[in-house]
């Protein structure tokens, strides 16, 4: 019996070993075939937010109403969608305003992390709206950061400009917080839509870096920064910083934040930049007062008001799983799993084994 339970157990061993192996092979090959295909990342998908809202209110609609107060409201909506339709069809003959002329909404959400990473799918939404936006059209942003790295943040503001050079108005809606660099982006807007209690403002510039000289000398640990340039290191991490360095670190800040309240000044010339570029955020019902957005409401009543008159569309950029992320995926679940159970009968059989 005990040899039984022994082999068993080697065997399980080897089926573990050749699973393992199978699967680094299968990664190789994924791999080399992943490095030879055209890169193909994402794909744009649209959705209808006006079909949402409907859908949301007939849910919500078939619960609580009682089945004769539902037929007579179906009714008098099949009602005013043929009264509608006829109105659309009677001016187009009279060459009025058509169904192709009707105003659309192209609406995109940016949660910004400290890199504003998501600035490489925003700009493949922009550029697929672009393609097909009208002046009489708009762009709703919903954004939401608390801001970043200047270039980072720099760039998404700069996707947001090619939206108003191509004469497209713009609103940013923000319901949480827009600072720093988040307002940065904010700014170019048309219009600010904030919630009462959103974050926004912060324009200002903040640099903070440790220093491990004075630990790494008590510990006699010599640390040497080799330059060509007066200004190629100003501060660091474990060299000695200098009164010099500190100085131009100080400059650089400086003028970045000049360069900051220009661009906002840019945008937003009636602001009176002095008072707001300190640094300080203010919640909605104060950052209006200080002109630093245009209207208190949220995003969602923004574009539930704004769906009887227009179009409204979520335009999404979603990045493809590879093959390889899927087989990366399936191939360690699978092993793991396969290990897992491997593992767990062959300490149960080394245990009958005693």
């Amino acid at each position: 019996m005990v040899e039984i339970f022994s082999e068993y157990g080697l065997f399980l061993a080897k089926t573990v070993t050749w699973v393992v192996a199978i699967g680094l092979i299968l990664g190789m090959i994924v791999t080399a075939a992943q490095k030879r295909r055209r890169p193909n990342d994402g794909e744009i998908e649209v959705e209808s937010l006006n079909d949402h809202f409907t859908e949301l209110k007939e849910t919500l609609e078939d619960h609580i109403l009682d089945e004769h107060r539902l037929k007579q409201m179906h009714k008098a909506q099949k009602k005013q969608d043929k009264e509608e339709a006829k109105a659309r069809k009677k001016a187009a003959k009279s060459d009025a305003q058509t169904e192709e002329d009707r105003k659309r909404i192209y609406v995109i959400d940016f949660d910004g992390d400290i890199q504003a990473s998501e600035v490489d799918n925003m700009r493949q939404e922009i550029t697929a709206i672009l393609t097909l936006a009208r002046d009489i059209d708009e762009v709703v942003v919903r954004l939401e950061s608390p801001g970043g790295l200047v270039h980072g943040y720099g760039l998404a503001a700069s996707q947001l400009e090619r939206i108003r050079r191509k004469q497209i108005p713009l609103t940013v809606c923000v319901d949480k917080v827009a600072a720093s660099g988040g307002y940065m982006m904010a700014c170019i807007a048309n219009k600010i839509v904030a919630a009462p209690f959103a974050l926004i403002g912060s324009i200002g510039v903040v640099a903070q870096i440790p220093n491990f000289h004075r630990l790494l000398k008590k510990n006699d640990i010599d640390y040497e920064v080799l330059t060509a340039g007066d200004y190629k290191r100003t501060l660091t991490m474990f060299g000695e910083n200098t009164d010099k360095g500190r100085e131009k670190f100080v400059e650089e800040l400086e003028d970045t934040h000049a360069l900051f309240k220009e661009f906002v000044s840019d945008y937003r010339s009636d602001l009176d930049i002095e008072k707001v570029a300190t640094g300080e955020v203010w919640f909605g019902r104060r950052a209006i007062a200080n002109g630093l957005i245009d209207q208190i409401e949220t995003s969602d009543d923004y574009l539930i008001n704004a769906a009887d008159e227009a179009d409204i569309y979520k335009v999404s950029y979603q990045v493809k799983q590879s093959l390889q992320d899927r087989l990366e995926h399936f191939g360690v679940s699978a092993i793991t799993g396969v290990a897992g159970k491997a593992w767990s009968s062959l300490t149960q059989s080394r245990f009958w084994a005693r």
